[in-house]
């Protein structure tokens, strides 16, 4: 109990910036198993964003769209924000070239694309809460974090890492069991949510797989965050669109 314990911490202490303190230094089977508890932590942050909601209930709807996105924001600490841009400016940059790209999402610096596309994806989710916020639709708000991360699952157990070594080590000894539990409990939610959100979701994440395997042959942990933040917002388009 105390090991399942200690690798949600460290799952929230990866995902987030909610201050955990964890036991020590986690090992490398704490690191692999804290993997498994990514969509709990999706589904914490969702639970957050449905408490501000229900807090700031009466403010203005574009007041209340632009705190949740803040906080939204905040407690993962721009973290996949970052490597959605990163992802941008490496596959605009790199020119069809592999190597290239991955030097360039490896660059610490901001470019013109990226920014411009975090730009985009701000605005994007900002626009999304309040459409959805003005319907008092609350459901995608909290399925949204919880999608994201539960794609990353899948990301990265069927997937090749692009570099070698790295946050891949250790996730082949892990059970798939759970995690395939996991994944056919939310499609089962996804399909009563709507039967077109499902579809969507696995369509982006197919999408996105293909482009990451013909020109990277993998991911990256930047790709990762990039997956998180477009499946958050096709769950929020496709349920602003469908319900």
């Amino acid at each position: 109990m105390q090991a399942h314990w200690q690798a949600f911490l460290c799952a929230l202490q990866f995902l987030t910036l909610i201050p955990v303190r964890l036991a020590g230094m986690p090992d490398q089977a704490t690191q692999a198993r804290a993997f498994l508890y990514y969509p709990l932590v999706g589904l914490l942050l969702g639970g957050l964003l449905l408490g501000l909601v229900w807090l700031t209930q009466g403010l203005p709807v574009a007041v209340q769209a632009t705190l949740v996105l803040v906080l939204w924001c905040g407690v993962t600490g721009g973290l996949h924000l970052d490597g959605l841009a990163d992802s941008a400016d490496g596959w605009m940059g790199g020119l069809g070239d592999r190597e290239r790209t991955l030097r360039i999402m490896k660059d610490p610096h901001l470019g013109g694309t990226g920014a411009l596309v975090l730009m985009l994806q701000l605005l994007l989710k900002w626009s999304l809460l309040q459409a959805l916020l003005a319907e008092s639709m609350w459901l995608p708000i909290l399925l949204a974090p919880l999608v994201g991360r539960s794609a990353v699952q899948f990301l990265l157990l069927g997937t090749p890492y692009a570099r070698p070594g790295g946050i891949a080590q250790g996730l082949q000894q892990l059970s798939r069991l759970p995690i395939l539990v996991c994944g056919v409990m939310l499609a089962v939610l996804l399909l009563w949510l709507h039967p077109l959100v499902p579809v969507m979701v696995m369509v982006t994440f197919w999408g996105l797989r293909l482009l990451m395997q013909r020109r990277l042959q993998g991911y990256t942990g930047d790709t990762a965050g990039a997956v998180i933040e477009l499946q958050e917002s096709v769950v929020l388009i496709t349920a602003l669109v469908v319900l």
